[in-house]
């Protein structure tokens, strides 16, 4: 069992023969009927006019960016963002598009008056403040509804575009029980991971207007992410959409029970109460020798990333009853 991330899921055997059977074109020409399938489908779903099929989520987001901006222009975003932190300086490297994060909350909320405060004057000696970029999940945290339409209205306000890093949107849906067109209303743009939760190989979508996918298709093909018989990945992506979406709330389910479990190991200090989809986060005392621990599982064939905090993800290929075996292989070595 692997603890490391939900990007870590096998293809299942429903993918794998959706994958082998996919009816393929050239997508570079625009003529792969699977792919163009998949981007049609995922488009009417989540309310969108229109979707373009990638290669990962960190181009996704870079294809987002580039197209909301132009260089020397600016975004604002969490100090915790993903296509902040996570994604090599993307922006800044290839768009020209300078980050302004902003601290998030502890429930993973950015501040309205903190960003109203960084919006930049219009002024030849800074940058121009073009959109706001938010992330739901972010570590695993909800951002309401409620937050989401009153972010609506801040970049309403201030003339910004709202996107989202909705790597994990489909967790965030089912934590609140709504369909994903719920939380994609808000928003100008929003990428969907296909590879996390949702348990495809590989794959990320990109949704907008259709003058801003156009415009994000061509920077597809300048950043070498234009693929040719892709419809057998697409092939898999939809089977992740249509027949896992599920199966995250068992896996946010199984969280809660993992949290529950640490919280009452000596050592780990987490609350259950916190962990409201898939992803939980333990604090260590130094009595803990993660790293020993970490060595050991291994050898028992489970897998996680030592640190302090730690961060545990559960995903379709953990069950319930893994959970309880880690727990009891993990009290052994404590």
């Amino acid at each position: 069992m692997d603890f490391r991330s939900d990007t870590v899921t096998k293809p299942t055997q429903a993918m794998r023969e959706a994958m082998a059977n996919a009816d393929v074109g050239d997508d570079v020409y625009g003529d792969d009927p699977t792919v163009n399938e998949l981007e049609q489908w995922i488009a009417s779903e989540t309310g969108f006019e229109a979707a373009i099929f990638t290669s990962s989520g960190t181009q996704a987001n870079l294809l987002a960016l580039m197209s909301h901006c132009e260089r020397g222009d600016e975004y604002l975003c969490g100090q915790q963002a993903h296509n902040y932190k996570y994604e090599a300086g993307g922006a800044a490297v290839l768009g020209s598009i300078q980050p302004q994060p902003i601290e998030n909350n502890p429930d993973g909320t950015l501040d309205f008056k903190k960003l109203e405060n960084a919006i930049k004057p219009d002024d030849s000696h800074f940058a121009r403040t073009k959109l706001l970029s938010l992330e739901n999940t972010i570590n695993g945290k909800v951002l309401p509804l409620e937050y989401l339409s009153n972010a609506r209205k801040f970049v309403n306000k201030h003339n910004l575009q709202l996107h989202l890093d909705g790597a994990r949107v489909y967790n965030a849906a089912a934590a609140l029980d709504v369909p994903v067109r719920e939380i994609a209303q808000h928003f100008d743009s929003m990428t969907i991971c296909l590879s996390k939760g949702l348990g495809a190989p590989i794959g990320s979508l990109l949704l907008g207007s259709k003058e801003y996918i156009v415009k994000a298709r061509r920077l597809r093909k300048m950043l070498g992410g234009g693929m040719r018989q892709a419809g057998i990945l697409a092939a898999a992506g939809k089977v992740a959409l249509t027949d896992h979406v599920g199966q995250l709330k068992v896996d946010h389910e199984n969280a809660k029970k993992l949290a529950i479990g640490l919280s009452q190991l000596e050592g780990f200090s987490v609350n259950p109460d916190f962990v409201q989809t898939n992803i939980v986060f333990a604090k260590l005392d130094e009595t803990v020798d993660i790293s020993r621990i970490s060595q050991e599982l291994s050898e028992e064939g489970i897998t996680i990333t030592p640190g302090n905090p730690i961060r545990f993800v559960t995903h379709r290929d953990i069950s319930s009853e893994d959970i309880s075996t880690f727990l009891d292989s993990l009290s052994k070595k404590l």
